[in-house]
């Protein structure tokens, strides 16, 4: 099986012809950035409405800015930290959009098929359960990046895990395409696998820090 990095340049390769004709456009990588952020705001917005295929593909759409605006960058020669930097953030800004779209719709809906309970007291109603996946998902999501950029931040390699943000949007947009179970299957997934990514990291970052100091 393919790794990731032999799917991403993969991706990268058939994409090309699609960042020649933007550079041939006049569009900047800050400019991509920008557009797939905006792209994904929609997206979201589409999911709180309950839009959910709306979202998905627009979702997927906003993915693809965020691919063609590294391919644009080095075609164009201008890859710089600060790109990386903003691309990383706005990445964030993306997910929270999106779980916070999820949270605000399943607020005024039902549980769902695969978290349906019974009521605490007669003519009462609870939190759908989803909400606290969600907000699972969202904690993981950051602590996969986090643990990452800190263990960077200190001089070690941390490329490991199950699941990252391709893999997460993945799985977000086929849920939302597919809704019912196979939505609630993959907000659990998406609970457990980035909490398990985190936890893959921690144990990768210890294993290579045992018996160091901190860097000077």
């Amino acid at each position: 099986m393919a790794d990731k990095a032999t799917v991403k340049n993969a991706m990268r390769r058939l994409l090309d012809p699609l960042a020649a004709a933007l550079e041939r456009a006049g569009a900047t990588p800050f400019a991509v950035t920008v557009a797939g952020l905006l792209v994904s705001l929609a997206g979201a917005v589409f999911v709180a409405r309950g839009r959910m295929r709306t979202g998905a593909v627009v979702l997927l759409a906003g993915g693809l800015c965020d691919v063609l605006d590294g391919s644009l960058a080095r075609r164009m020669g201008r890859e710089s930290a600060f790109g990386a930097f903003i691309d990383s953030t706005i990445d964030r800004v993306t997910e929270i959009a999106f779980f916070g779209a999820l949270v605000v719709h399943f607020a005024g809906a039902g549980a769902g098929p695969l978290f349906r309970i019974e009521a605490l007291a007669s003519g009462g109603t609870t939190p759908d359960p989803r909400i606290a996946l969600l907000l699972a998902a969202l904690a993981g999501s950051f602590l996969t990046s986090y643990t990452r950029a800190r263990a960077e931040g200190l001089g070690l390699e941390c490329r490991i895990g199950l699941i990252e943000r391709p893999e997460r949007v993945g799985i977000l947009a086929a849920g939302l395409l597919a809704g019912g179970v196979v939505l609630d299957a993959a907000i659990l997934a998406l609970a457990v696998l980035t909490a398990a990514t985190s936890v893959q990291r921690i144990a990768h970052v210890r294993r290579l820090t045992a018996g160091r100091g901190l860097p000077r």
